[in-house]
């Protein structure tokens, strides 16, 4: 009796403890739905006056049109580019051992422990140095230097659990190196590539010192919010905050869904379950 109260309180210490930590995380991110949902242009809490009126006036502006379209550009040709090298760096990275092995897994990871706005400071130098006109597409190459790294080390994870025993016996049933890399490879990596992705998106959705440093003339909608934030503030910066922060999870609890779906469906047809 004395051992199950204490699993019992245990367990409701550790499941208050999670929902505390919860909260606080996402405490803000309810402030910022709250802030959009009230028709007064500042926010005063309690909320006398509910409505979405801010939500029709934010998505009805060109302006934040033109600002989603640029970010969502920016945000699936960073993942587009960072997925493909990422995937090769990965393998080079955990699959094969080859000499300077060690010295180039410091080296591509290396910009993550930049801060970004240093970065940013030293792309738009070397920008300005090549006589290069800074806009979203340097943006995109800027993204990329901190976002492939990322993504290498979330495929490198999947890559380090993945048997080469596979692609032998592909090999040695006669199949070609585009067959084994099509029916064994990416497969069985798929997993880190998709977790890569989602990585990839929204670290270059939510991206801010790298873009205000390079994008130009060009705003995404990080830019616009701190914009907005320090002078000229209008709800519609809780809106953009709250469509962020839900869209960011729905990613990704879908995602992880998904790739649940998809195993279980893979283990189902291996074992001749319906």
């Amino acid at each position: 009796m004395t051992i199950e109260r204490g699993k019992r309180w245990s367990h409701a210490l550790i499941a208050a403890w999670t929902v505390a930590i919860v909260a606080f995380l996402y405490m803000p991110a309810v402030c910022g739905l709250l802030a959009s949902l009230t028709s007064s242009r500042y926010f005063n809490f309690p909320i006398t006056k509910w409505g979405l009126a801010w939500w029709g006036k934010t998505f009805a502006s060109l302006e934040v049109r033109a600002l989603l379209s640029t970010s969502i550009t920016i945000a699936l040709i960073v993942t587009a580019i960072s997925v493909v090298l990422g995937f090769f760096a990965a393998l080079a990275f955990a699959r094969y051992d080859w000499r300077g092995r060690s010295i180039y897994q410091k080296i591509v990871l290396l910009p993550i422990f930049f801060p970004q706005s240093v970065l940013g400071l030293a792309l738009l130098l070397w920008f300005s140095a090549l006589g290069i006109e800074t806009s979203w597409k340097t943006a995109v190459f800027a993204h990329l230097v901190w976002v492939v790294p990322v993504v290498t080390l979330v495929i490198s994870i999947q890559v380090y659990s993945f048997d080469p025993a596979l692609e032998e016996a592909a090999f040695d049933l006669g199949a070609s190196r585009w067959q084994v890399l099509r029916e064994v490879t990416l497969p069985v990596l798929w997993p880190g590539l998709f977790s890569g992705a989602l990585f990839a998106f929204l670290l270059s959705w939510g991206n801010f010192p790298l873009s205000l440093y390079t994008d130009g003339a060009d705003t995404t909608v990080p830019e616009y919010m701190y914009a907005k934030m320090v002078a000229g503030y209008t709800p519609g910066v809780p809106v953009l905050g709250t469509v962020s922060t839900v869209g960011a999870a729905i990613l990704l609890l879908g995602g992880y869904a998904f790739i649940l779906l998809v195993r279980r469906a893979r283990a189902g047809s291996e074992t001749g379950a319906p």
